[in-house]
């Protein structure tokens, strides 16, 4: 009968262990998080001299946050790969207005500056259920409908919230980052602006004027 108490009095000892371990484990992960979300990169809106708001970034004159995404295809596409080029990231939704009033001048815009080292990537923040193959599915091809009827000539990758933090979140979109030639942020974008402010901006990437 002792015998049977101190196996059962070990048995719970070990378990209380598992269990504080487990706790002490899942508190670390949400403490790690916290502290990720604090230092992440957040932008903040500001009054210029005329009145009128600006976005201000603190990635500006920082090297771009570095990502990994899938194409609607399943390949993975990095902006490592874009080395030595000027770049445009921009995040975009199927169900943005504002979205779709920008993307034919970017696409005419990509087309026009191509031959001189300038590419545009563009990064889906449509949700996505990752658990449910079936919805997963159901959503890519959403997303492959909007960039066929766009004509979007440029690479289009998913799942853009899962590195949207490192870029300051996603609190408004079309959200565009011109990337110079050496990887560094030059300019920021948020929101909808004109053709011709996109053109200025392009032109700071590729580092006309300088």
């Amino acid at each position: 009968m002792k015998r049977n108490t101190l196996v059962l009095f070990v048995t719970l000892f070990i378990l209380a262990i598992f269990g504080w371990a487990g706790w002490a484990n899942w508190e670390y992960r949400r403490q790690a998080a916290e502290r990720f979300l604090a230092s992440a990169a957040k932008g903040e809106l500001v009054v210029d001299a005329a009145g009128a708001p600006q976005y201000v970034s603190p990635l500006l004159g920082k090297p771009a946050p570095a990502f990994s995404l899938e194409d609607l295809t399943g390949k993975r596409v990095s902006l490592a790969s874009y080395k030595g080029k000027a770049v445009l990231i921009n995040f975009w939704a199927t169900w943005c207005a504002p979205c779709k009033i920008e993307t034919p001048w970017l696409i005419d815009l990509r087309n026009q500056y191509a031959s001189q080292g300038f590419e545009i990537i563009g990064i889906s923040a449509d949700d996505l259920d990752k658990g449910d193959p079936e919805k997963l599915a159901t959503e890519k091809k959403e997303i492959g409908r909007f960039v066929q009827q766009m004509h979007m000539p440029y690479p289009v990758l998913i799942d853009g919230d899962s590195v949207s933090q490192p870029y300051g979140g996603l609190d408004e979109l079309p959200m565009s980052f011109f990337i110079d030639r050496s990887g560094a942020v030059v300019d920021v974008q948020m929101g909808l602006t004109s053709k011709d402010e996109i053109e200025g901006k392009i032109k700071k990437s590729l580092g006309a004027g300088k």
